[in-house]
């Protein structure tokens, strides 16, 4: 798992280098999801990487009846995470992504609630790795990493200390 974290603090490190004027402007999280996604797909070769993918194989990812996480649509049944990182035909799912500008002042609960949905082995499109981020424009104020549908304290404080040690930074 520290393999995949280590590529996504490159991949973070990738962002702040090249997209300052993103940060700058204070654009929505679209954009700045849309280019994480690009420096991520170089990161893992072989894997697709995909913004606001609502598949799973030929389904739709939608949240089994009764799921008390909300969701994405309209309708109320599908969920569409910001970045994923996958095998399309398979399905194998390796990681999702939430991304938050800190700027951003709705609850969090909805991204939290979403990853632990998206990474629970007992729903049938679990991720391995859930990863929530928020991005200010010097650095990255808070992550999260959730693992078999719960916060993953250990992995949570690897990254944040990774994160300071080599990449954008967290604050101290």
């Amino acid at each position: 798992m520290q393999t995949e974290l280590n590529k996504m603090i490159a991949a973070l490190r990738d962002l702040y280098t090249h997209e300052d004027f993103l940060f700058a402007k204070d654009v929505g999280e679209r954009a700045i999801t849309h280019r994480f996604a690009v420096y991520l797909e170089k990161q893992f070769s072989g894997w697709s990487v995909d913004c606001n993918y609502d598949r799973l194989g030929e389904r739709t990812l939608h949240l089994p009846r009764g799921s008390i996480i909300s969701t994405d649509d309209h309708l109320g049944k599908s969920i569409y995470p910001d970045v994923v990182v996958h095998q399309r035909e398979i399905p194998n799912n390796l990681i999702a992504v939430e991304i938050r500008n800190a700027s951003n002042h709705t609850a969090i609960e909805h991204d939290q609630q979403k990853l632990k949905a998206l990474t629970d082995p007992d729903i049938w499109f679990a991720y391995q790795i859930g990863v929530l981020l928020v991005l200010a424009r010097t650095n990255v104020t808070t992550v999260e990493i959730y693992v078999g549908g719960v916060l993953d304290k250990m992995q949570t404080a690897w990254f944040t200390e990774r994160l300071k040690e080599t990449g954008p930074g967290m604050p101290q």
